[in-house]
């Protein structure tokens, strides 16, 4: 077996147990700095497993999706919300040129419809959720690149079962946080539903990423 790929394995494994196990780091007396180091290492061995076998430009664009998603974990809960939430538009924004340089060939009207009725759809709801009124614009700014990035992904020529769900459960992942600030405050069961979204979703992207341009050999 081709060290190379089995490395690649164990690295994706390594990602998936520590994203996973980071649901329970609430059951353990952890300094901050330890659990916010585990609740980055799962982005940050995603990056990882990219950077393996990342070999054009599309392949180092996803590495900086993976890497700037483990910045905003950390950095959500070492500088808060705005500089966590810019980290994430910056991947946001990252990934919307990864998923228009891969355009899917032949979108029909039908596709832009979904896709800007996606992105409306988010807004709205990113404005409506938050109990904090004030909050509502900068909220609904950031809903703004996350919904143009599912909506991207959908429309990209990447498999829609894993990237275009992925961006999605993404994207179900923030809204869950925004519902958080409002109608789901103090629900207990959406803190655990934020993180499995998300981090299932993150590496799904990278997963169907990182397959497609292998096959192709980039």
């Amino acid at each position: 077996m081709d060290r190379s790929n089995t490395a690649a394995r164990l690295i994706l494994a390594a990602a998936v147990i520590a994203g996973v196990s980071y649901l329970a780091a609430d059951q353990f007396k952890l300094s901050p700095g330890l659990s916010l180091a585990w609740k980055g290492a799962g982005g940050s061995l995603l990056a990882r497993y990219a950077a393996g076998s990342a070999k054009s430009l599309d392949g180092w664009l996803i590495i900086a999706v993976m890497a700037a998603g483990a910045a905003g974990d950390v950095l959500l809960g070492a500088a808060g919300f705005v500089v966590g939430g810019a980290a994430f538009l910056v991947g946001h924004l990252i990934a919307i040129v990864l998923y228009q340089r891969n355009r899917r060939a032949g979108l029909g009207w039908p596709a832009w419809l979904a896709a800007a009725a996606l992105i409306a759809a988010t807004i709205a709801a990113a404005w409506l959720l938050p109990g904090d009124r004030s909050g509502a614009p900068g909220v609904a700014l950031y809903a703004a690149g996350l919904s143009c990035m599912a909506a991207s992904a959908w429309l990209s020529r990447f498999p829609r079962t894993l990237v275009g769900a992925g961006a999605l459960m993404f994207l179900a992942s923030d809204l869950l946080i925004f519902a958080r600030a409002g109608p789901l405050a103090g629900a207990a069961w959406a803190g655990f539903a934020v993180w499995s979204l998300y981090f299932a979703g993150q590496a799904m992207i990278c997963l169907g990423v990182m397959r497609t341009l292998a096959r192709e050999g980039r």
